[in-house]
């Protein structure tokens, strides 16, 4: 079992930054990789949206081709937690963002993804 908290969320204005932090405690040598997903108001849970993967061992982080350029994760290894810096934030960024864990490779969607957080709601106001 792996268990992931996410924290950092709150309510910006439109252009502003919040950095996100998901800690990983329990099984975490489980981990293939990480992820951020987001979920914004009104869609349902299985429609969450991928936002961005690290794998724990190494190599180039993958983002959502519309977010690239303005979010960034990174991981520090020995406390286990995994973060999402956020800048220039949109209306449209505004969503409940969850922290997410896979085992082993494969596609970026929830499904792949074993273990979740119980997510930090992230509002963006214009």
């Amino acid at each position: 079992q792996v268990r992931l908290v996410e924290s950092g969320g709150g309510l910006v204005q439109a252009g502003g930054s919040l950095r996100l932090s998901c800690a990983a405690s329990g099984r975490t040598f489980q981990r293939y990789a990480m992820a951020w997903f987001r979920q914004p108001p009104a869609q349902e849970v299985q429609e969450r949206e991928f936002v961005s993967q690290i794998t724990w061992g190494g190599g180039a982080p993958i983002y959502a081709a519309s977010l690239k350029g303005r979010f960034t994760i990174s991981r520090d290894m020995a406390s286990n937690t995994m973060y999402l810096q956020m800048n220039n934030l949109k209306p449209e960024d505004t969503a409940i963002y969850y922290c997410a864990s896979k085992p082993s490779p494969g596609r970026l969607t929830p499904d792949q993804y074993e273990f979740w957080g119980q997510g930090t709601q992230v509002t963006v106001s214009s």
